[in-house]
């Protein structure tokens, strides 16, 4: 991003909606190599993800600005304050250091939020795809008729799925088509 920013015009939030994407992208083999599905752990990764790209890429920049202009080496640290001081100029108007703040604010939350969204489909998709809907029909069903999880488990059992995390993958499924549900009224 950093390359592209110098050497081609930037585009405010086309580059962010990209790498968004391709978080969301990395974020779904993630997901099936490791098999891990526990979703509150995976949106913490996604920040930190989120927020090492952008200081890479403000690493990168100093870094292409250093190596292609005749210019006496600086810190990182220095070329960050020089940022702050020069601000963000859009056309001819210069919007100080405020403006430098929000354009980055915008940046991260833009990627942020189009990763999260990757990732919550991604998730709710693989934990869809692992338990066939059989199954997850016929907890469902128990659990409309009344029954606790207890109940729901003992009945599974009945079924062939006696281990305690098979069991557990059925009720994330179930979790999963109701964020489904969410997603789609939030849309």
């Amino acid at each position: 991003v950093a390359f592209l920013t110098i050497k081609f015009i930037y585009v405010i939030g086309l580059y962010e909606v990209v790498i968004g994407f391709l978080i969301g992208f990395g974020f779904k083999y993630l997901i099936k190599l490791s098999n891990y599905t526990n979703f509150n752990k995976l949106s913490y990764l996604l920040v930190g993800v989120v927020l090492i790209i952008y200081i890479l890429n403000q690493y990168f920049l100093y870094g292409l600005i250093m190596s292609e202009n005749n210019i006496e080496p600086i810190g990182f640290l220095n070329f960050i304050q020089m940022r702050f001081e020069e601000g963000l100029t859009i056309k001819s108007m210069n919007t100080g250091w405020i403006g430098l703040v929000i354009s980055w604010i915008f940046q991260i939350g833009l990627t942020y939020g189009i990763a999260y969204n990757q990732l919550a489909s991604n998730l709710t998709q693989y934990q869809l795809e692992k338990i066939p809907m059989e199954v997850v029909n016929f907890a469902f069903y128990h659990f409309v008729k009344g029954k606790d999880e207890n109940e729901v488990r003992k009945e599974l059992t009945k079924m062939g799925w006696s281990k305690e995390e098979d069991q557990s993958d059925v009720f994330e499924s179930i979790g999963a088509i109701q964020s489904m549900q969410e997603l789609n009224r939030m849309d």
